[in-house]
């Protein structure tokens, strides 16, 4: 376990103040990292820990929520110590009081002008991580070829590894070899996204601010976003209304939601197997169906 004691003092050395008799408390939820609210000084703070290999991610995810801060668009906390204890790494962030789901109409503005913070091309300025899975985020001029081979063949490539059923794989091929099919007079600006935006990484804080939070983050096409936020819950209708009066979705919107929700379900049979492989098939299927 680390040294919680140690910790509060590298801590109260970057905030350049004395944090007093730390005490932690663990967190549930969370497959891939432990969660713990830390007490120091009379303040408050979140950490996860990881294994001192995987300090690389958690400095990935600093950047992440970083761009987000600087975007000065959403709410999300503030990333203040990254490192490793031993056999421990560490991120040490702000503590957000949660208290249940933003409302629609706030998410949809704070998302949308989000979307409205892009770059000149597709990817990000470091790799980081989906979950725990390796997220290569190379600069591509082209959406598509990033889509292609960043996203979804990055992930076919994982699941070869791990045996994915040959039928899968081979279907998987022939999708990638005609994306074209989805974006026909559709080419998406590199919007600033969260990545990983399910409910789980949504909430809003005592003011009732939207608040988002374990990003994965890379400039892409804004669908991406929400897109998840419909795979494992939904924000519902007057999230969609509200966001669609700021920012337009495009109609074939409707046929590229499965793409982009596949990398996740992709990337869910390779972090923990179970029926995520047969979800995967059934969307390939699906979206050959289409063409």
């Amino acid at each position: 376990m680390i040294d919680w004691r140690a910790l509060g003092e590298r801590l109260a050395e970057a905030l350049g103040r004395p944090l007093d008799s730390p005490r932690a408390t663990p967190l549930a939820g969370g497959d891939i990292n432990r969660a713990f609210r830390l007490d120091a000084g009379g303040e408050r703070f979140f950490v996860k820990l990881n294994r001192a290999e995987r300090e690389a991610m958690f400095d990935a995810e600093q950047a992440g929520l970083e761009a987000l801060r600087t975007s000065a668009t959403i709410r999300v906390p503030e990333a203040i110590l990254v490192g490793r204890d031993g056999a421990q790494s560490f991120i040490v962030m702000e503590y957000i009081e949660l208290g249940g789901r933003p409302a629609p109409e706030r998410f949809a503005a704070d998302l949308a002008a989000l979307h409205g913070c892009c770059a000149e091309r597709y990817g990000f300025a470091g790799d980081n991580t989906i979950g725990s899975t390796p997220q290569p985020n190379a600069w591509r001029d082209d959406w598509l070829a990033f889509w292609r081979e960043q996203r979804l063949g990055h992930q076919l490539e994982l699941g070869a590894r791990r045996g994915f059923d040959a039928r899968l794989l081979a279907a998987g091929a022939r999708l990638q070899a005609c994306l074209e099919r989805f974006f026909v007079d559709y080419r998406p600006r590199p919007a600033l996204l969260h990545g990983d935006l399910w409910s789980g990484n949504q909430g809003a804080d005592a003011a009732g601010n939207p608040v988002i939070f374990d990003p994965a983050c890379y400039y892409g096409d804004h669908e991406a976003d929400l897109a998840m936020m419909e795979l494992f819950g939904h924000p519902g209708e007057r999230f969609f209304a509200a966001y669609r009066e700021i920012r337009p979705i495009d109609p074939g919107y409707a046929r590229r939601r499965d793409l982009y929700n596949l990398y996740h379900v992709l990337n869910h049979a390779n972090l923990f197997g179970g029926g995520y492989a047969a979800q995967a098939s059934q969307m390939i299927d699906r979206l050959l169906a289409q063409i």
